[in-house]
């Protein structure tokens, strides 16, 4: 998928370790090699150390959560479970910041959340520079906005040796809560290169919903599931061994694209002004 030939990785690299290469020197060369994948969920993990490819290489920070604190929101904003959230545009848009999906969101949150926003003209879920967390909580909140089953994605485990040895289709479904309150109006997620795993999942969810648009930069990617194993001196390694495809065969491994490209820059930091969240109030509000 990434156009890498791996048996030209391995003969560029074995060279490189000698009887003479000390355990540190070996982590590195080994280290270098695994980010040659640039994946965030390939690493090596010895007592000294781990390896790890930084998803924030892959872009710019797009976001200054600070920034915003301090010239979009009020005063006293809201604190609901895991999300910040608070009136923006004369109380036409509700803003929901939620920063790592391994913080748990239950029904009572969000049943707050849609009562409190039932009046304005659309949602904002600000996603960017969340690195993921539990899968539980991406259908936790997607299922509130489906109106009816929705595939999202088909899942393929690696089980077998050759490039397209993989299962069959494990489909995704968004099931409906049909006896919650839910949210139909207008919905802008905010994603950058640093939205990974459960976030690049949930954006895959997004997609399929009529409502979504998916707002600043690509996602980090991620959309594998870790594994891994012991290598002979007892180090441990992991890397995805799955492969996740839209409902249309689409194959977002590097990142979801958004539907609305903007990027933060230096100048606009400057101008305490963030133009992803400028664009997404204007589009719910014009």
């Amino acid at each position: 998928y990434k156009g890498i030939d791996w048996d030209e990785v391995y003969e560029r690299y074995s060279p490189q370790i000698t009887d003479d290469t000390n355990p540190i020197q070996l982590f590195n060369i080994l280290a270098d090699m695994l980010n040659e994948l640039r994946d965030g969920y390939v690493n090596l993990f010895s007592p000294f150390n781990v390896s790890r490819f930084n998803i924030d290489f892959l872009g710019p920070e797009n976001i200054d959560y600070r920034l915003i604190r301090e010239n979009y929101l009020s005063e006293k904003p809201y604190t609901t479970g895991p999300f910040q959230h608070d009136f923006l545009a004369d109380q036409r848009v509700g803003y929901i910041r939620y920063s790592s999906f391994s913080s748990t969101v239950t029904n009572f949150d969000l049943d707050f959340l849609f009562l409190l926003y039932e009046e304005t003209d659309g949602l904002i879920f600000d996603l960017r520079q969340n690195g993921g967390g539990s899968m539980s909580n991406v259908f936790t909140i997607l299922n509130r906005f489906a109106t009816e089953k929705t595939l999202i994605y088909n899942s393929f485990i690696k089980n077998g040796p050759g490039p397209e040895d993989f299962s069959e289709a494990q489909p995704a479904f968004l099931e409906p809560e049909t006896e919650r309150r839910t949210y139909e109006k207008e919905v802008v997620v905010l994603l950058d290169r640093g939205s990974y795993s459960a976030t690049s999942f949930f954006a895959l969810g997004a997609r399929a919903l009529p409502n979504f648009t998916l707002m600043g930069d690509f996602t980090g990617g991620g959309l594998g599931i870790p594994n891994g194993g012991q290598i002979p001196n007892g180090w441990t390694y992991r890397f995805s061994i799955s492969r996740t495809l839209t409902p249309d065969g689409e194959n977002f491994e590097s990142g979801v694209p958004p539907d609305e490209f903007v990027i933060m820059t230096d100048l606009d930091r400057l101008q305490n002004r963030d133009p992803v969240l400028d664009r997404a109030i204007e589009k719910i509000t014009q």
